[in-house]
Parts: structure tokens; C-alpha cells; sequence
């Protein structure tokens, strides 16, 4: 036999061994909603995961944003092409959970795959949202947030403000924006993304007062909306007044998607927006950044009371094999890890989403080392809970929450008052609210 067989022969022998090899780690795939700098975090930590063992391979797949992804394997799952793992936003956990037939429950996932999960390691805050009715964990929280304030501490100086004092009321919001605009460091004060999270979800817990009847949905799905009250519609008429003065500057409904940009380039002091933002802003900033927490209305009882998390979960989807449901928990395992969480929390700015998590980036002197990255936490554990600021559960809120952002770019635009919009928005909320419960007999 030949010197250019036998090689041959061994070049082929070591071919077959790696496509072996390669075949022996079972593919999971993932789909999540997380572009840019976190989707560039999100990928590194997976590829972590792959490299750690062999028998497991996940791929992540970016599928637009939380609409357009749910949306997608929504169509996925009727076609028989739904990947293993989807991560969906906090306010599709009301749909998922009546997914009959589409889920698999992360609790009983785990416990089935001798995989641990224990609920109690968890922060309250995060499993009070994500559970049943028998407090069983539906599924695996991963990447929890709540909005904070961030602020030019280089255009407070340059305004006269003292850039260690973030203002902590409304009234000192709009103080501090007058401020900052007639001093001519900024042409206005301040914006918010996600205004119907910012401006009304998180604004109405953190003054303790109700979206909806039956504990904000987690009573039933009969829930109504009753968030038409004198506070919220005093607060976006003063929104709207705000942007007449010149003060405020509304960036859009939805995601909010020209608040960011307005910050970046240094037209607005002060942004309103997710803590998970927090690697974004710190790639895009040039400039020093301050954090604060939301602020309220102090002649509001109670307030501020605690804010509701954001963010997403991930999904076990039904319709695949034992095998690869068993790759599945060994990967959510893994995201458990107190050094895996810590990682993702200290560079995302997403909270901690267990205790030992919390605990280790305190060990590590994180929070010493960059002031600020503890607001989101301390606005979450401000206070004990209560039925108005435990989070949300309405099915069909994906839908809802576009309307709510549209009644309120109507007030922006002076087309209706902040009463008018916001019974407009309750009225058409409550209708997708029983057409939910309908569909869901």
C-alpha cells in the first residue's frame, strides 16, 4: 500500500472519528430576542456552555424583537418547526401559561432530568412572577430587569447640579430639566423608552396603586383594567406639558426607539429606561453616567413602594425528544450557576436573578467598583410587595401594551387629555381582556 494511501486512509479514519464525535452532542436550539451588545454577551455565554462538556450543543438564534420572536414561533410550533428553548418577555407570560399542549413546565423539566432547581434560590421578586397558582415555576428566569434613571453627570456640573444627587421626585425632575435647558448644557431635560412599562406599569407599582382588578390579573383571568385614575391621568398630562415646555421629549411608543439615541448624543440629560440598558450605555456614552432610581410623586401614601421586574424567561417547548429535553435542563443547570448569573448581571446590568448570585458580586466587590449597579435591586426590595406591585399577569398584554403606547403618544401630540387617553386605553384593554378569556375556557 502506498505512503499517499495509507495517509489517506488515516486522514479518513480521523474524518469519520470528529463526525462522530460531532454527532454525539445533541443540538438544542434557541431562540431569543436580544440584539446587539447583549446578543453579543448572550453568545459568548453559550459558547461557555458548549465548551464546558461535550454531550450537549445549543445554538441561540436571534428572531427580532420580543414580539417578532414570539410571534415567530408561534407560526414555528404550528408547523411542527419550534425550537427547544424560546425566551419570551415578562408580559407574554400570561399567553404562554394558557399554552395548553405547547410548554413544558420548567419545574417539572428539571425534577423529570435529575436536573437541580431549587425556587427558593431564586429572588421573591422573580419567582412570585413566574409561578402558578400552586407556586410551581412555569419557566426558567433568565434575564430579569426593572427601569432606572440614568443621567449626564457631565451636563448636571455643567447646569449647576450636584451630578451625586439625582433628582428623586417629579417635581425635582422637571426642576432639574429647566435647569439643564436654560443653562444650555442640554436642549432637553429628559425621555423614556418603554413608555407604557416606564410611565404606567412600573409608575403605577411604584406608587402602589392598581393596573387591574384581582391583584393585577394573578387572581384570574375575569381581571379588568382600572388604571384610569386621577394619578396616572395627572402624569401624562404633565408629561405633555413637560414637552410643550421643552423639558421632556417623547421618544416614541413601543420600545421607545428614539429616547436612547437622544441620550447618546447628549440632546437629553436624563433617560428613562431598562437597567439592563446599562452595557448599551456604557458602550455608547461618552460621557460620565450616573444612575437613580424612578421618580414619584411625594404627595402619593406610600410611595415609593417597589418596582416590577422586565425582561424575559425561557420556554421549554414541547414536541421533541426525551434526549434532547435532557440537553435542555444540563443547560439551564448551567445558567444557574452562581458564577455564570453574577457574570450576566455584572455585565448586562440585569438583576441577579438568584440570592448566591447577589452574594458573590457583593464577594467580589462589584457593586464597590461601579456605584449604581445595585439601584435596580434596591428598587426591587425597597419594600415588601404588595398586590399592586408584585408584577402583572393579563393575557393578550403583548397587543395592550401597543395600546396603551398609542393612547399615550396621543396625549403627546395633543390629540387627547391624559384622562381621556387613558379610558380609551382601559376600554379597548378590557375588551382583548375577554376576548383572552374567552379563547381560554
Amino acid at each position: 500500500m502506498s505512503r499517499f494511501t495509507l495517509h489517506a486512509l488515516a486522514v479518513g479514519v480521523a474524518t469519520a472519528s470528529l463526525s462522530l464525535s460531532a454527532q454525539a452532542a445533541t443540538e438544542i436550539s434557541w431562540w431569543h430576542a436580544m440584539g446587539g451588545q447583549l446578543g453579543e454577551i448572550l453568545e459568548e455565554m453559550t459558547q461557555d456552555f458548549n465548551e464546558s462538556q461535550d454531550d450537549y450543543h445549543v445554538t441561540p438564534s436571534y428572531r427580532g424583537t420580543y414580539t417578532e420572536t414570539m410571534t415567530g414561533a408561534i407560526a414555528a410550533f404550528r408547523a411542527n418547526e419550534q425550537p427547544h428553548i424560546l425566551q419570551v418577555f415578562e408580559v407574554g407570560t400570561g399567553t404562554m401559561m394558557n399554552a395548553k399542549g405547547a410548554i413544558y413546565p420548567v419545574y417539572e423539566l428539571m425534577e423529570e432530568h435529575g436536573r437541580a432547581f431549587d425556587k427558593e434560590a431564586f429572588l421573591p421578586a422573580v419567582v412570585g412572577y413566574y409561578t402558578d397558582t400552586n407556586g410551581n415555576m412555569l419557566s426558567f428566569p433568565f434575564n430579569s430587569s426593572t427601569p432606572i434613571m440614568y443621567y449626564n453627570r457631565d451636563m448636571f456640573e455643567e447646569a449647576g447640579l450636584d451630578p451625586e444627587q439625582p433628582p428623586q421626585t417629579w417635581d425635582e425632575v422637571a426642576d432639574f430639566s429647566r435647569q439643564i435647558v436654560d443653562s444650555g448644557a442640554a436642549s432637553c431635560g429628559f425621555t423614556t423608552s418603554w413608555p407604557s412599562w416606564v410611565m404606567l406599569e412600573n409608575f403605577s407599582a411604584w406608587h402602589n396603586v392598581p393596573l387591574g382588578t384581582l391583584e393585577n390579573g394573578f387572581g384570574g383571568m375575569e381581571t379588568e383594567f382600572t388604571f384610569n385614575n386621577e394619578l396616572v391621568a395627572r402624569h401624562w398630562d404633565n408629561l405633555h406639558d413637560w414637552q410643550e415646555e421643552g423639558v421632556f421629549k417623547w421618544g416614541g411608543p413601543g420600545s421607545g426607539p428614539d429616547s436612547e439615541p437622544m441620550f447618546y448624543s447628549q440632546d437629553c440629560a436624563i433617560f428613562f429606561g431598562s437597567s439592563a440598558s446599562r452595557a448599551d450605555v456604557a458602550a455608547n456614552s461618552e460621557f460620565e453616567v450616573g444612575f437613580g432610581m424612578q421618580p414619584y410623586y411625594d404627595d402619593v401614601d406610600g410611595a415609593p413602594q417597589n418596582s416590577i421586574i422586565g425582561g424575559a424567561t425561557l420556554w421549554a417547548l414541547q414536541g421533541h425528544s426525551d434526549e434532547e429535553y435532557e440537553a435542555v435542563a444540563a443547560f439551564f443547570e448551567y445558567l444557574s450557576q452562581p458564577e455564570v448569573q453574577a457574570q450576566w448581571h455584572q455585565q448586562t446590568g440585569y438583576l441577579p436573578i438568584t440570592q448566591a448570585a447577589w452574594d458573590l458580586s457583593k464577594e467580589q466587590g462589584y457593586y464597590e467598583e461601579n456605584p449604581g449597579a445595585d439601584i435596580s435591586l434596591k428598587q426591587m426590595t425597597l419594600n415588601e410587595p404588595t398586590e399592586n406591585s408584585k408584577g402583572l399577569r393579563f393575557g393578550n398584554f403583548v397587543q395592550i401594551r401597543d395600546i396603551i403606547s398609542e393612547e399615550m403618544e396621543a396625549v403627546m401630540t395633543g390629540d387627547k387629555s391624559g384622562q381621556e387617553a387613558a379610558d380609551e386605553a382601559v376600554a379597548r384593554g378590557n375588551d382583548l381582556l375577554r376576548d383572552f378569556e374567552a379563547a381560554n375556557q
